[in-house]
């Protein structure tokens, strides 16, 4: 199955041998504060700055009824974001991990998110697709 969409994301954790924890971290697009004028262009462009984590949340994919949903519920919060990264936790034997084993990890993927190592995470626009980030 090719993942296109968060929507594909999601029935596919639900689908897993062993029940699933998404990890779920939302990032705003930043222009640091150094940047110069091709920077300053580039990033009025949509291209380039750094991204910075404002929202984090582990869920159980039975508890993502839809994007259009999560992002509802982002918005609740009052913090703008442009990408979520998702990663997921698998269960064993089972039993899907509970919030408490989610904790560490999901502190690593924020710091990772912060180091700019988001290679190993699905990177999903606003829209709900996902998307390929290139580092430059």
């Amino acid at each position: 199955m090719a993942l296109t969409h968060f929507a594909d994301l999601l029935l596919m954790s639900k689908q897993q041998i062993e029940p699933q924890r998404l990890l779920l971290v939302f990032a705003c697009a930043e222009l640091p504060v150094d940047a110069d004028a091709a920077q300053k262009d580039a990033f009025a462009r949509g291209e380039g700055g750094t991204l910075a984590p404002v929202i984090c949340v582990d869920k159980r994919p039975e508890d993502i009824q839809s994007f259009e949903d999560l992002v509802a519920e982002s918005t609740l919060t009052g913090l703008n974001w442009d990408i979520l990264f998702v990663a997921a936790m698998s269960g064993r034997g089972g039993i899907a991990p509970n919030e408490d084993e989610a904790v560490q990890p999901l502190k690593m993927m924020v710091e990772a998110v912060k180091g700019g190592r988001i290679g190993q995470f699905a990177a999903i626009d606003r829209q709900g697709s996902l998307v390929e980030l290139i580092r430059s």
